[in-house]
């Protein structure tokens, strides 16, 4: 065993086909996403010997491995929903440091969207029929629902406002017409959120995200792997995890995420501040998460996230760029979409972001970035720092 300070590097990044993909397995998505992610890195996949993913398959990731011909030796299954990916890539950066790999494959893919439209799904998912969320289950409490009841707390407690939540949604849609991969890319306007279908008060459509299908690839390496390798190196700096409640009466405050938690460990560990960050990927799979997860990053005081994502802030050329390439409102979101944020991080620090390319006040590229991903109903939280 090495003494664990082995540096730990994100060298290869990618999606595989994204948005509406009616003619693909999610196992064939895994696939194109892993390819293209080792064809990024030019780094061969016999010196792959790691693999993380979950979501796919009775025996994940055993059935993900022998599909893309890989027979690693340290392997991470961690499903805690959209976080899912930022928790993955803290246990490999850590397998890594202390040489139990040298390089690890974080892959996803799913074809949500093609299921529902196949009828192969149905849309909705029954959650805990036993164990401890049997008691909610009989009231009919939707994921959805139990997101909107969050905004709600938080409406009433600090005085967020509607208009406010809406301007996430219409500057991720900003941000999304700046790629050409996003999903949707016609801007919208606050009055078009707010007058759209109601889907769980206060939410309307275009707060909730939106359903797609899609694949993405991370592969992270030991610093010694990093010379081998055609892209620059983006480094994990810091990383946290935390997981808060899984009924809804365990929650203590429905203002405060588990990304309270996370972050603070991850920019702790990192030995900087959320104020240093030149841009934020947040899972957003509805307006709420991501205002309430700047507040809890740092970037804003509790009660402040409403009048901080005034003004334009979170677009590619505001103060904070947030959710750079559309984010799940307006780009994708094939289900836990945490592995699209890692991407996006790199993306950006590695100056490959296009139209999107958030700059410095000097101009030049962003050196510091975070991701963070929640899963369930804020049950769970991972935050990744990553530098140039």
């Amino acid at each position: 065993m090495t003494s664990g300070t082995r540096k730990v590097a994100v060298v290869g990044v990618a999606l595989s086909e994204c948005g509406r993909v009616d003619d693909a397995t999610p196992y064939a998505l895994h696939a194109q996403a892993a390819r293209r992610a080792l064809a990024d890195a030019g780094l061969d996949r016999s010196r792959v010997d790691g693999l993380a993913s979950a979501g796919l398959g009775t025996l994940a990731p055993v059935e993900v491995a022998d599909h893309l011909g890989l027979r690693p030796t340290w392997v991470d299954s961690t499903s805690v929903g959209g976080s899912t990916w930022e928790v993955m890539a803290a246990h490999a950066a850590d397998a890594i440091a202390a040489g139990h790999a040298n390089a690890v494959l974080l892959v996803y893919g799913s074809t949500a969207r093609a299921d529902i439209r196949a009828g192969r799904r149905s849309g909705t998912f029954a959650f805990g029929a036993r164990g401890p969320l049997q008691f909610e289950v009989p009231y009919g409490h939707t994921l959805i629902a139990k997101y909107a009841m969050a905004a709600r707390r938080h409406m009433t407690e600090y005085g967020t406002t509607i208009e406010q939540l809406a301007e996430v949604a219409v500057q991720a849609r900003a941000n999304a017409a700046l790629n050409p991969e996003a999903m949707f890319r016609t801007p919208v306007t606050v009055d078009e959120v707010l007058s759209g279908p109601m889907i769980a008060d206060p939410f309307t459509k275009l707060h909730c995200c939106l359903r797609s299908d899609g694949g993405a690839a991370v592969l992270l390496a030991a610093e010694e792997y990093v010379r081998d390798c055609r892209t620059a190196p983006v480094w994990i700096l810091g990383t946290g995890e935390h997981v808060s409640h899984a009924s809804l009466s365990q929650w203590e405050d429905f203002t405060v995420s588990p990304a309270a938690v996370s972050g603070r460990l991850a920019f702790g560990r990192a030995g900087v501040r959320p104020a240093e960050m030149d841009f934020a990927e947040i899972y957003d799979a509805f307006t709420y998460m991501t205002l309430v997860t700047l507040e809890d990053l740092g970037f804003c005081a509790k009660g402040e996230g409403g009048a901080f994502v005034e003004k334009g802030r979170l677009t590619v050329g505001g103060e904070l760029p947030v959710n750079t390439d559309g984010g799940g409102l307006s780009a994708q979101h094939p289900g836990m979409r945490g592995l699209f944020l890692l991407v996006e991080a790199v993306r950006q620090l590695r100056g490959e972001a296009g139209e999107r390319q958030v700059r410095r006040g000097d101009g030049t590229l962003p050196r510091l970035g975070v991701a963070s991903g929640t899963g369930g109903w804020f049950c769970s939280s991972g935050t990744v720092v990553l530098g140039r």
